[in-house]
């Protein structure tokens, strides 16, 4: 039992560090690059938080939308400022533990806000869709993944 017991703790903490690697860090000036990763396809670029509430009850079902939309050109961007393994404890239950997942690396204020789009106060959870076009569609609180799919694949 002790053996089982240290192989899925060696295990949790392997899958942890690895999680913790592929979380990439964000910060002012950051915009651009990350929303020019791939020009030719919509870009759906969704905001949240480790201590916001509608956020932890989001995840999972974003967990779901991957795993059903594997196609899609999504990125993930937690702007709380918190230990990285609450990240990841996150991440690892809503199943996003191999999405393109980015944390806030600098202060959270209007300069960083203003970057992403002028029209957003720092609510969370907020979901900015980035057409073939350069149009954004903002949409803060919970998503609607069923209209979310139709803007993005029509």
């Amino acid at each position: 039992m002790k053996t089982f017991l240290s192989s899925l703790l060696i295990a949790f903490i392997l899958s942890s560090t690895a999680l913790a690697e592929d979380l990439k860090p964000y910060q002012h000036g950051d915009w651009q690059k990350l929303i020019t990763t791939n020009p030719q396809r919509p870009l759906v670029v969704h905001f949240w938080g480790v201590t916001c509430g509608p956020c932890i009850k989001e995840m999972p079902l974003w967990g779901s939308f991957i795993k059903n939309n594997r196609s899609l050109n999504i990125i993930f961007v937690q702007v709380d400022n918190v230990p990285i393994d609450q990240m990841i404890k996150m991440l690892s239950k809503a199943n996003l533990q191999t999405a393109n997942n980015y944390y806030l690396n600098s202060h959270f204020d209007e300069r960083l806000r203003y970057e992403i789009n002028p029209k957003w106060r720092g609510e969370t959870p907020m979901t900015l869709v980035i057409e073939k076009d350069n149009k954004q569609t903002l949409k803060i609180g919970n998503t609607d993944f069923v209209l979310l799919k139709k803007q993005v694949f029509n």
